[in-house]
Formats: structure tokens, C-alpha cells, sequence
């Protein structure tokens, strides 16, 4: 086991721009490439302006932290389906419904497109309010089409324990986070030289269970909450470690991300869901990186009350749309204005991919801080 290596408390109650200068001395020759998992995470970095204010040799790159990116697009499609074709309620976080699937022209393409076509489809912010929708309603089938990483997936679990109404159901599609970071590095070129690890994952899971990257990997790691100053203290961490040719896990954000994690939270997990094989959008199949409602459960599992058989005639399932490198900039391959759609018909407005929906997706983070023009020279070339 790789050792933690704890940052001076100096150092974490430092201001963002104490830190910052401490980054600035730090001397590198090299590039280096230090991937933030975490969609909040690269809110925090693009809204406080931190990759224009560190030094030119360090590249921050947006990883695999929006569930909404990666969630399948079939999924959508028979939550869509659902929507439209039986008697029920379907609700769904918020973001979910904006997100465009492959489906027919001549039929709706997201959930909010099934909406304004009569289905009854809400948007929630909690299991909370499915549980209150499904009581409010008892004559009438609810499903919450529930998409997510573990720490929205945990409340979840909390819901499936309870005393559950009996008109409710869950089409879950819910993933683990870190298995997507093991497969880049896993792969020939992961593409980055360091990671910052999220705060929010590791107080659910425990912060140890990122410890796989330094320990297999050799790449030095931090877990970040998600002020600027604990994103640049995480920061400062790993490069560090790299000048110093140590390598190990830091906590950054020890005082809510503790070792082992949330027990009860986890405890809800394992009783409730199996770990599986499931798909990413545009990415394909990652081994053991999905949540799924255990068997024994299986009278909440929407995939068992309903046919949610898929369309044989549909094209491009489970693609991203025409054109869109959603999936490239979730695995941290291309920046999110080298998408060959990125503001030339893809806007927050009218979103084509799913990074361009979701407050989590790094196309809609660049947008919303001011990045509106894309990159032309990276365009070309994605065209090739």
C-alpha cells in the first residue's frame, strides 16, 4: 500500500493566491498534464479563472466525472419510451431531460421533448421527492429514471431500503467513478501525469480507494474538495510529489473525505445494488463499473416491471450524436472547444451532446465561463 501523504495544514488554510505562488516556485522544466476527474471540480477551476493563472507548463484536463455525458444513450431512450407509451410518471434529475438520444426524427429525442408531447415527466432534485410523488399518486405507476456516480447513487440506495410505495420503480443507470480512470490508465497513452481525485466520491467511498493509481500506476494523486483552495492545494500536492520523485496518495479534503468512507452509506450500497459491466456513452463496455438493483429487489427494478426491449430499427444506438466528440472530451483526449460541434450549432441553448447539457459536462463549464470559440486547428484535424 502506498503511504498518504498529508499536506501541511498551513498549506490547506492558505488563500488561493498564497497557494498559487507556492505553485509558481515550484520548479518543473517538463509539461505536465494532471487530470480532474470531477466535474465540479473543473467548474471550480474554469469559474475562479485557475488555468489561465497557474504556469504554462501545467495542463489541467477534464476527466470522466459527468455522469449525464456517460450515461447510456439507450437508457434514455426507454426512459423516453416509457414516458410515452405506458401510464406512468417518469421522473428524473434535472439535467437528464435536455440530453438528446438517437431516437426516429419523427418522434421526441429527450425527455423534455417527451414532455411537450403530453407524457408526464418531471424533474427532481431527490429520492425524496420520488418517494412523495409515488404517495401522492397511488393509483398511478411511477419510475425514476435514476443516472448518476455513487454519490447521488447512495441516496438512492437509501430510498430502495425504505418501506418503498408499491407503485414505485427505478430504471437505474448509475456508475463507479474510479473504473473509468483505471481503464485510461490502463490503456497505452492515458495521457496525463497526475490526478485530482473527487472529494464528494471519496467521502462516500473513502479516499483510499483511489490509492490504485499511485500504488499500480506509479502517478502521484490528491483528493480535492471543491473551493479553489482546496482544488490548487490538491494541486500544489501532486506537483510536488513529482518534483520530489515520491509518490502517494494526499487527502485534501480530510475534513469530510475520511478513511473508509461513509459506512452507512455503504452499507446501503451493498445491500441494495450488485456491481456489473455496464456501458458508457460513446465509450463501450467498462468490466465492473455499474451500479444494478440486486435480484432479490427485483420488484422495484423498472427494467423487470416493464418491456424495455430497444428498437430494432433504430440506428446508432448507444452513439454519441453525428458529429460529437462528447466522448473523446470526457476521456480527457481533446479540450472541450476541440469538439468539431462546439459552438457551431452546439450551445448550452441547443445542446447537441451531452457534455454541452449537464452543469457537469466540460462543454457547458467552458461555455458558461466565457470560452465561445472553438478551436479551429483541432477541428480540422478531428475531421480527418
Amino acid at each position: 500500500m502506498v503511504p498518504y501523504y498529508t499536506l501541511p495544514s498551513e498549506v490547506n488554510m492558505q488563500s488561493a493566491g498564497n497557494i498559487l505562488d507556492q505553485i509558481r516556485e515550484l520548479p518543473h522544466k517538463n509539461s505536465i498534464r494532471v487530470m480532474n476527474v470531477c466535474g465540479g471540480h473543473e467548474r471550480t477551476i474554469s469559474m475562479a479563472g485557475i488555468r489561465s493563472a497557474l504556469p504554462s507548463y501545467i495542463e489541467l484536463i477534464p476527466g470522466p466525472g459527468c455522469p449525464v455525458c456517460v450515461c447510456p444513450e439507450e437508457d434514455i431512450y426507454a426512459a423516453i419510451r416509457l414516458a410515452m407509451r405506458e401510464d406512468v410518471i417518469l421522473i428524473a434529475f434535472g439535467d437528464m431531460l435536455r440530453v438528446p438520444t438517437n431516437g426516429p426524427k419523427k418522434e421526441p429525442r429527450s425527455l423534455e421533448q417527451a414532455r411537450a408531447a403530453g407524457a408526464d415527466v418531471r424533474p427532481i432534485a431527490s429520492p425524496g421527492e420520488a418517494l412523495k410523488i409515488a404517495r401522492e399518486n397511488p393509483a398511478r405507476e411511477v419510475v425514476f429514471f435514476a443516472a448518476g456516480f455513487e454519490t447521488t447513487t447512495a441516496p438512492v440506495a437509501g430510498m430502495i431500503a425504505e418501506e418503498t410505495p408499491a407503485n414505485l420503480s427505478v430504471l437505474l443507470s448509475s456508475r463507479l467513478t474510479w473504473p473509468a480512470v483505471a481503464m485510461l490508465l490502463e490503456s497505452e497513452a492515458p495521457g496525463f501525469d497526475a490526478l485530482i481525485a473527487p472529494g464528494h466520491v471519496a467521502t462516500i467511498m473513502g479516499p483510499e480507494e483511489w490509492s490504485f493509481v499511485p500504488e499500480q500506476h506509479n502517478i502521484p494523486t490528491a483528493v480535492a474538495g471543491f473551493t479553489p483552495e482546496s482544488v490548487l492545494a490538491a494541486l500544489y500536492s501532486v506537483l510536488g510529489q513529482l518534483k520530489e520523485g515520491r509518490v502517494g496518495l494526499d487527502n485534501c479534503y480530510k475534513e469530510i473525505a475520511r478513511p473508509g468512507g461513509n459506512k452507512t452509506a455503504r452499507i446501503l450500497l451493498d445491500e441494495t445494488m450488485n456491481i456489473v459491466d455496464a456501458n458508457w456513452r460513446g465509450i463501450g463496455i467498462i468490466p465492473r463499473s455499474g451500479f444494478a438493483i440486486k435480484p432479490s429487489l427485483g420488484r422495484l427494478d423498472a427494467r423487470q416491471r416493464f418491456d424495455l426491449s430497444d428498437d430494432e430499427l433504430r440506428k446508432r444506438v448507444g452513439e454519441m450524436p453525428a458529429g460529437c466528440d462528447c466522448a473523446r472530451v470526457v476521456l480527457g483526449k481533446i479540450r472541450p472547444n476541440q469538439c468539431r460541434l462546439f459552438g457551431r450549432g452546439c450551445t448550452p441553448r441547443k445542446p447537441i451532446g451531452p457534455c454541452m447539457v449537464s452543469d457537469e459536462g466540460a462543454c457547458r463549464i467552458w461555455w458558461s465561463s466565457g470560452v465561445r470559440e472553438a478551436d479551429a486547428h483541432q477541428a480540422v484535424q478531428s475531421d480527418v
